[in-house]
């Protein structure tokens, strides 16, 4: 099923899972800014627009698990799906040393429909995902860039994110080290940012949920992120079925 802000795969499937990938494309819709956000090509191809690999990644993950997965269809610098809708950042104008050139100048009203047209739709998607499974569990995949700009090398490979809510976070950090990876446990970021996509529909729900981050450069390739789904479907089947839940 594709919609101008979301596509879902196997949305008929029968598993619990449900896989969600906020920043799955550095698409611009030709009504925002005539598609141009003004930035060269080389900056629209960087983690600033999207989570490179994330999206493939998140396919392989969901068909392993025989579960849905929904992607986002537009650029998470035209607005970001996984801020709430207060969020300051909601719309970035500045990010890792790169101004936007075209959300320098967005009024309220720019902002209001691009809410309208692509955020609430993408998160109303995920919400009727949610409803229509009696037993729910929730995975959000994401990467994260090896590097940000003037910072030191991140040395993690998988890292593992989370809230109040750790159920499932906890046994897969451990799970993670156990099969050799360098795990973060909240980092290179925390998990705890109200408002965003899993907090809404998983933690304010009491849902099951997981936020799994891989560093780029090791699913930059479609082969890459076929390995690592191999690798991280299994855990994530193993640490459900120990969790009881």
């Amino acid at each position: 099923m594709t919609h101008d802000a979301y596509q879902i795969d196997g949305a008929d499937r029968p598993g619990r899972w449900i896989i969600t990938c906020d920043h799955a494309t550095n698409l611009v819709p030709a009504w925002v800014s005539g598609g141009d956000l003004g930035l060269p090509t080389a900056d629209m191809n960087r983690h600033i627009a999207y989570d490179i690999g994330a999206e493939g990644l998140s396919r392989h993950i969901a068909a392993a698990l025989d579960s849905p997965m929904i992607s986002s269809r537009f650029s998470r610098l035209v607005i970001d799906p996984n801020r709430g809708e207060q969020d300051p950042t909601l719309l970035m104008r500045l990010y890792d040393g790169t101004v936007i050139p075209a959300n320098r100048a967005a009024d309220a009203a720019e902002l209001t429909q691009r809410l309208e047209r692509l955020h609430r739709p993408y998160h109303s998607a995920i919400a009727d995902l949610v409803d229509q499974r009696p037993d729910p569990v929730y995975c959000a995949i994401h990467s994260f860039t090896p590097k940000l700009t003037g910072r030191e090398a991140r040395p993690w490979e998988v890292a593992i994110l989370y809230g109040q809510d750790a159920r499932l976070a906890v046994p897969l950090v451990q799970a993670c080290r156990a099969a050799g990876w360098v795990t973060g446990d909240n980092q290179p970021y925390t998990g705890n940012l109200p408002g965003d996509s899993v907090d809404r529909h998983a933690i304010q729900r009491g849902i099951p949920n997981i936020l799994i981050e891989v560093r780029h450069d090791l699913i930059d390739t479609p082969d890459g992120q076929a390995l690592w789904a191999g690798r991280l479907a299994p855990i994530l089947e193993q640490v459900l079925a120990n969790s009881g839940l």
